[in-house]
């Protein structure tokens, strides 16, 4: 291990780890857009950013693209929104103990994000790469890429192949190459409020209807399959000495593949009132299209566990996975797309959230490789 290598990568990504950038704050998303792009520059490479609709910050496009260059290319995807709130950083300040690299972010996925970049960079002074690459930083991953959809769908239509700088998987630094879709609806039950004690039977419970729409919905879960229902909230009433009038659940779902998307989709869809006299207002979309493995992802794995092992490490593959990312949105088109070949660590989302400076330099140069291999 080059200890100036690791200490340049530490630096670098403590820097961006030290600067907070939860999704639901749009100013310093930006500020951490602006800190990427500044350093894209510095490596020679163009760096635009691009405003997108909605409270959100913006989009960073990368790219090492020449003047005329519009062949189809390698489509690097990151995001550099995270789940944790501004302060986190008292909780679970940036420090080394050992081989791990605490921060809010590092895992999940700063770091990944950041060797992806320092690999570009290296690629495009060492006389460029066979393709073109272009690497787009979003602002909303963690909250669904709803506004970043289209852009992030409008890069991989020009694109070869895709990689994703997700966190590697913490039992052994496995990638991903399928993701279930993921998924979320809303059912709202209206009912008739009236005086618990008084007049009791005159009310109508949306609460009572609400509890038979939880068991329907959690009995649409199928382990078999890999098709998971999840009741995640639920709230109604006013008082209670009231009978609530009014009930809410929001509800996630994970399907393996199309067939069992539009399965779930259509029984969600169907559910009816079990009380005639309560409204039930039902609305469900599929977030996150099936990521599954195809011919062209096999191919792209290849080339990438060969670039691993001249790198110094094996890379494996992951069973599928329920988790979503952006990933799911390009290899539904089609695209060949990996995922989860971005830093080593664990604890994503915790306040455990750590990578493995050991394996920096060897991911480092894995992604050097594969993007001087990839033709």
């Amino acid at each position: 291990m080059n200890r100036e290598t690791t200490e340049s990568l530490v630096a670098g990504i403590e820097e961006w780890v030290r600067l907070e950038s939860p999704t639901h704050d749009p100013g310093r998303v930006g500020q951490m857009m602006q800190m990427a792009g500044e350093q894209a520059r510095k490596l020679g490479l163009s760096a635009s950013i691009e405003p997108l609709a909605g409270d959100v910050g913006p989009l960073l496009c990368v790219s090492n693209r020449k003047t005329g260059d519009d062949r189809p290319g390698i489509l690097i995807l990151a995001h550099l929104d995270t789940v944790h709130p501004v302060g986190t950083l008292l909780e679970n300040p940036v420090r080394q103990e050992g081989d791990r690299l605490y921060g809010p972010g590092t895992y999940d996925m700063k770091a990944g994000a950041y060797l992806a970049l320092a690999a570009m960079g290296q690629a495009t002074a060492n006389g460029g790469t066979a393709l073109p690459v272009d690497y787009l930083f979003s602002p909303d991953e963690e909250t669904g890429s709803h506004a970043s959809r289209a852009s992030i769908e409008h890069y991989a239509a020009r694109a070869r192949c895709v990689l994703v700088t997700e966190p590697a998987r913490a039992d052994g630094g496995r990638c991903v190459t399928a993701r279930k879709g993921t998924g979320m609806a809303t059912l709202t039950a209206r009912g008739r409020p009236s005086h618990a004690g008084v007049a009791h039977e005159k009310g109508r419970s949306a609460i009572k209807e609400m509890a038979h729409q939880v068991l329907a919905l959690e009995a649409m879960t199928d382990y078999a399959r890999g098709i998971t229902v999840s009741v995640g909230t639920l709230k109604g009433g006013t008082a209670t000495n009231v009978v609530p009038a009014e009930c809410r659940a929001v509800v996630d779902f994970r399907v393996p593949d199309r067939e069992a998307a539009e399965f779930i989709l259509s029984r969600i869809n169907a559910l009816k009132a079990v009380d005639p006299d309560v409204e039930l207002a039902v609305k469900a979309e599929l977030n996150r299209p099936p990521m599954t493995r195809s011919e062209g992802t096999a191919k792209l794995l290849a080339v990438a566990q060969d670039c691993a092992r001249r790198a110094g490490f094996e890379l494996e593959e992951a069973p599928m996975t329920g988790g979503g990312s952006d990933a799911n949105f390009t290899a539904a088109l089609g695209i060949p797309t990996i995922d989860g070949v971005g830093a080593d660590g664990d604890g994503a989302h915790t306040l455990n959230e750590h990578i493995l400076v050991s394996t920096l330099e060897k991911r480092l140069e894995f992604w050097r490789l594969l993007l001087a291999e990839l033709s």
